[in-house]
C-alpha cells in the first residue's frame, strides 16, 4: 500500500488540471457574438467558472434572451471549444508532476468536470494525462452540475472509494462547496485570485491562495501524506 493510505483523489479539469479557462472564455464570446451578443468580457466569464457548460449556456439563454435552445447553445460553444482546445490545451506542469507522483504510488485517480465527455477526452489526449487518468465522470452523466456533490459522489464510486477517503483538488468556489457537500476533503487552488477569500474556499483543508504560481507537486503530496497519518 502507498503512504497515502487508502486515499483517492478526484480532479477538477478547467483551471485545476489544465489551463483551459482562456479557451473556454474564447468559445463563449464567439457563441454569444453569433447570437448577436458582441461584447462578452473576461469580467463576465469569470462568473461561470467552476459552473458546468450546460447550465452556464442555460444561464446565457434567460440573461440575454436568446431564442436558441440549450441544447443547440451547448453544441455551438463545444464545437468552437473542441477546435481550440485540439490545438492548445496545456497541463498546468506541477499538477502533471502531482499526477506523476500519484500514479508512481499507485493512488486511484479520477476526474469530475462540468465538461462535457468529448471536451474531457479531447483535453486528456491532448495532454497526456489520459495516460493516468482513466475514471472520467462529466456533469452531464448525473443530475445536478456543481456545487452539488453528484459529479465527485459518481466518481468515488467509480473508484470503488468511501467519500471520507477521497480528496478532491479544485478552482473554483462551487467545486469546493460540492467537494464538503460529498464529505470529501479539499486542495483549493483558486483560478480567479479575488474570489480566495470566498466562504466555499474556507472549507478546503488546503487552500493555496495563491493559485497555480504557488501551488507544488511536493507540498501537495506532504500534505496527502500528513492528512492519511491522521485521518
Amino acid at each position: 500500500m502507498s503512504t497515502l493510505g487508502g486515499i483517492s483523489v478526484v480532479f477538477d479539469l478547467d483551471g485545476t488540471l489544465v489551463d483551459s479557462e482562456p479557451n473556454y472564455y474564447e468559445a463563449g464570446r464567439r457563441t454569444l457574438a453569433e447570437y448577436g451578443v458582441p461584447d462578452f468580457t473576461w469580467a463576465d466569464h469569470e462568473a461561470y467558472v467552476g459552473i458546468s457548460t450546460r447550465e452556464t449556456v442555460a444561464d446565457w439563454q434567460r440573461r440575454y434572451g436568446l431564442g436558441a435552445s440549450v441544447e443547440e447553445l451547448l453544441a455551438v460553444k463545444n464545437r468552437h471549444y473542441l477546435g481550440l482546445a485540439r490545438d492548445s490545451a496545456r497541463a498546468y506542469p506541477e499538477m502533471r508532476k502531482f499526477v506523476e507522483l500519484l500514479a508512481g504510488e499507485g493512488v486511484p485517480m479520477a476526474v469530475a468536470s462540468g465538461s462535457s465527455l468529448e471536451a474531457i477526452g479531447t483535453i486528456l489526449a491532448r495532454t497526456g494525462l489520459d495516460a493516468h487518468l482513466r475514471t472520467v465522470v462529466s456533469a452531464d452523466e448525473v443530475a445536478r452540475g456543481k456545487p452539488s456533490p453528484d459529479v465527485f459522489l459518481e466518481a468515488a464510486r467509480r473508484l470503488g472509494a468511501e467519500p471520507a477517503r477521497c480528496v478532491v483538488l479544485e478552482d473554483a468556489a462551487p467545486g469546493a462547496a460540492a467537494a464538503h457537500a460529498a464529505g470529501m476533503r479539499c486542495i483549493a487552488i483558486p483560478y480567479v485570485a479575488a474570489q480566495a477569500d470566498d466562504p466555499e474556499f474556507a472549507t478546503a483543508g488546503l487552500l493555496v491562495r495563491g493559485g497555480q504560481e504557488e501551488f507544488t507537486a511536493r507540498a501537495a503530496y506532504d500534505w496527502l501524506v500528513r492528512t492519511a497519518r491522521t485521518s
